[in-house]
């Protein structure tokens, strides 16, 4: 899958389970607000990560991720 197409199927994965619109999802937004994300809901953005991608994902990793780009380029280099 290239970096595009991974980044549009995130997205709207990410739209799907925190209802938001997939155009506030930018490379420049900030993660946690964008999505809402407490402690809770953070853990379960990751699950839904590995679930779809199939991929291990420690949450001590993300906690360091602030905008969409980081994400998805530490996601992208898990898949690749």
């Amino acid at each position: 899958m290239d970096k595009e197409t991974f980044i549009v199927k995130l997205n709207e994965l990410l739209a799907e389970e925190f209802e938001v619109e997939v155009s506030t999802i930018t490379p420049d937004a900030t993660v946690k607000i964008t999505l809402a994300l407490d402690s809770l809901s953070f853990v379960d953005m990751v699950a839904v990560i590995e679930n779809e991608f199939g991929v291990k994902v420690p949450g001590q990793d993300l906690k360091n991720i602030k905008k969409f780009s980081e994400l998805y380029d530490y996601l992208y280099e898990k898949i690749a």
